[in-house]
Parts: C-alpha cells; sequence; structure tokens
C-alpha cells in the first residue's frame, strides 16, 4: 500500500471509531430518558390508582 494512502485510511478509520461511540452515546441517553419517562408513568399511575 502507498504511503499517502493510508494516512487518509487512518484518518477515516479515526473517524469512524469516534463516530460508533458517539452515536453509541446517544442511544443510551435516550435509553435513560425512556426509562425515566416509563418510571414517571408508573409512579402516575399508582397515584391515581390509589
Amino acid at each position: 500500500m502507498k504511503k499517502s494512502m493510508s494516512i487518509p485510511l487512518l484518518a477515516l478509520a479515526t473517524v469512524f471509531l469516534a463516530a460508533c461511540n458517539t452515536v453509541r452515546g446517544v442511544g443510551e441517553d435516550v435509553q435513560a430518558g425512556g426509562e425515566a419517562i416509563e418510571d414517571t408513568a408508573r409512579a402516575t399511575q399508582e397515584e391515581i390508582s390509589e
């Protein structure tokens, strides 16, 4: 492989790995938000049922 080609490939791999971590982080944030909504809905339903 030419040396001039390895630098862009390395840069592309770095960007790809950073993007994976970002998407994973967003997914975890969305999941945590959904769980908070579920907890609030359950608590509200319990209060109404009493």
